[in-house]
């Protein structure tokens, strides 16, 4: 047989195959398709039809649409389960990060039907919550709905709320309380989301009565732990240690939020008792962003007096986020009586690091929204950061290591008991086509302490279920594609 014949076979047998002679709807080619789940790291074509993976193949695939995505990389589109920033602004600079599923794990939302309904069809990436313990208890206090309470503004009930941080629960309001939260997850609500550390009133009994609740249902509790700090007590270990025996007397999963900015100079031990939670057989995980500052709000139980002792820091640490300057005293206690966001430099670089490269840690933002434009950065830059100078730069960890912690290990955080999260995290025949295709070796944050809101550079493309939200690097307008991320109601 001549070589020429051997070729027409050959290209024959291609252009037959059950695979070149069905159409899809989007075909990326010859792109370096990764997946974690698999290990598949090797030049494919991925074939989409509606919302799913449908093929993904060595040989040719024929599409309605052909996107050439040579010399990039396809990876699971990245799941950032704490995510605070909730609004559209917030997700144009997450998904130009990357970002196609964004959760907020911690302090979640009350009511949660009512929460999901007002984000329908609105969305480009996916959303979802749990039920939160600030606002649930808000509801039980005081009969007011704070929805998203880490973006809520001020409203004439500010006085009035005020105290809720401080105030203590009877019994019969416990048991309201836990009422609430289970009628939470009666609509849907992801697991249990609490940070204890901006409701220093808040007994340790009814922390671990909602572990009890978490128990109950089969549910995480997603913890911001109670303080932090090399202080006793109230130290970074204490803290872990009360979530961490809870979780133990109940048998509740739990999943602690940003471990380095709760961790602080304690966080090498802190991981070691995670460690050591897990080989006991508790279903403990956590999570850090990749940066050396934090942010909440300045008014938070946070910076109660005692603050710079406990967290090692002065007011010259502090950057207020509407005008960027740095704080004094008397600047301090000015901003904090008026009330808004603070970025705290406080996390050491090296602890940054040990989080990086430890296979147990995740990413997630703790992204906040956007309203004066001076916000921590880790809204718009989080996920390349970790791909352009954590691994790629600074080689902490592989590239199918940094995009596990960012794709299948949330997704299986959460797999077990909200079945939608099985379909992502994954590139495989049957998964969702939530998708991100970025340039290994440009992929980088661009985002600053001074200018936040600077989209990521080095992702080319992204989808949501199927649909083009970033093509060739720019936003595409007018789709909305995200879909709510959300346990089966109780009906």
């Amino acid at each position: 047989m001549t070589l020429k014949l051997i070729a027409l076979v050959l290209l024959l047998c291609v252009f037959t195959s059950p695979l070149f002679a069905q159409t899809y709807d989007i075909v990326l080619t010859g792109g370096r398709v990764m997946d974690p789940e698999s290990g598949l790291d090797a030049v494919r074509n991925v074939g989409i039809n509606g919302n799913r993976i449908a093929a993904i193949s060595a040989k040719p695939l024929r599409g309605k649409q052909s996107v050439d995505v040579s010399g990039l990389v396809v990876a699971p589109g990245f799941i950032d389960l704490h995510a605070h920033g909730q609004d559209l602004k917030s997700n144009q600079l997450q998904v130009r990060d990357g970002v196609t599923t964004a959760l907020d794990m911690e302090s979640g939302a009350f009511p949660i039907a009512a929460t999901y309904a007002e984000r329908r069809g609105k969305t480009i990436i996916n959303f979802g919550f749990t039920v939160g313990h600030h606002s649930s208890r808000i509801k039980m206090k005081h009969n007011l709905e704070m929805r998203h309470l880490a973006t809520a503004q001020p409203t004439a009930h500010t006085d009035q709320l005020k105290a809720w941080k401080y105030e203590k629960a009877s019994v019969a309001e416990n048991a309201r309380l836990i009422e609430l939260m289970e009628s939470g997850l009666d609509e849907g609500g992801l697991g249990l989301g609490m940070g204890i550390t901006y409701t220093p009133g808040v007994a340790r009994e009814e922390i671990f009565r909602i572990f009890q609740l978490a128990a109950k249902r089969k549910v995480p509790v997603f913890v911001h732990v109670r303080s932090a700090g090399m202080i006793e007590p109230g130290s970074s270990i204490e803290a872990l240690q009360e979530v961490l025996a809870n979780a133990a007397a109940t048998r509740a999963s739990l999943h602690i939020v940003h471990l380095t900015s709760s961790g602080l100079q304690q966080t090498a031990a802190c991981l070691e008792m995670i460690e050591g939670a897990r080989r006991s057989g508790l279903d403990v995980t956590t999570e850090a962003y990749p940066y050396t500052a934090g942010s909440t709000k300045l008014e938070s139980a946070l910076f109660d007096p005692g603050f710079r002792e406990k967290l090692g820091v002065d007011y010259k640490d502090i950057q207020w986020s509407a005008t960027g300057e740095r704080l004094n005293e008397q600047t301090f206690q000015q901003y904090r009586k008026q009330g808004g966001w603070a970025i705290i430099h406080m996390i050491p670089e090296n602890i940054v690091e040990m989080a990086m490269r430890n296979p147990l840690v995740m990413i997630a933002s703790d992204g906040i929204p956007f309203v004066t434009g001076g916000e921590h950065p880790r809204g718009a830059g989080t996920f390349a950061r970790v791909l352009g100078y954590y691994s790629r730069e600074k080689k902490l960890m592989s590239l199918m290591d940094a995009l596990r912690k960012m794709t299948l290990m949330p997704a299986q955080r959460l797999d077990s008991y909200v079945p939608q999260m099985k379909n992502k995290g994954r590139v495989k025949v049957g998964a969702d086509a939530d998708l991100t295709i970025f340039d290994a070796n440009k992929v980088i944050d661009r985002a600053t302490f001074e200018k936040p809101m600077q989209p990521s550079a080095g992702i080319q493309h992204v989808l949501v279920n199927g649909v083009f939200v970033v093509k060739n690097t720019e936003l595409v307008e007018g789709v909305f594609p995200g879909q709510a991320i959300r346990r089966t109601p109780v009906r």
